[in-house]
């Protein structure tokens, strides 16, 4: 296996990884929150820098397709952490704040303002890991895939 198809196959992964989030939103009708949009462009880059590795293989897009890999990984542990409760979220789709000082008007406002999808509950799990626990694995080893692809081992095949 070349240096060529192992990248390839990492960006394979993570346009996988992208029309499984777009099936779960589409097909299962699970609305995605802000975060989960937020892991959602890192693969599209390494999808990206795949393509620019069909056109001109180089070390170039092997570095930036492990880093899309790595920023959605990165994404989803912070998603995974503001979930678990162990940091605050970003406030447009997290609870949190004191609402005790607020105006009748202020807290229907903020109500009202609020995202349907909140990025601090759990809407899937599969063996106690969340679709964002899920994507931050999957994320990390295809980054791990990439890298690979610059120093391919010799049992490869390379």
């Amino acid at each position: 296996m070349t240096a060529r198809w192992i990248a390839l196959s990492a960006a394979a992964g993570s346009a996988v990884l992208l029309l499984a989030a777009l099936g779960f939103q589409y097909l299962g009708g699970m609305a995605p929150c802000a975060l989960c949009i937020w892991q959602r462009w890192p693969h599209l880059a390494s999808v990206l820098a795949g393509g620019g590795m069909l056109l001109l293989p180089g070390a170039v897009w092997v570095i930036a397709g492990s880093a899309g890999a790595a920023a959605s990984g990165a994404i989803g542990i912070y998603h995974t952490g503001v979930e678990q409760g162990w940091w605050q979220g970003p406030s447009a789709c997290s609870a949190g704040g004191d609402i005790g000082a607020l105006s009748t008007d202020e807290l229907m406002a903020r109500i009202m303002a609020a995202p349907v999808v909140r990025c601090d509950e759990v809407p899937w799990e599969m063996l106690g890991l969340s679709m964002a626990s899920w994507n931050a694995v999957a994320s990390f080893g295809l980054a791990g895939l990439w890298l690979l692809a610059l120093r391919p081992p010799r049992w490869l095949g390379s």
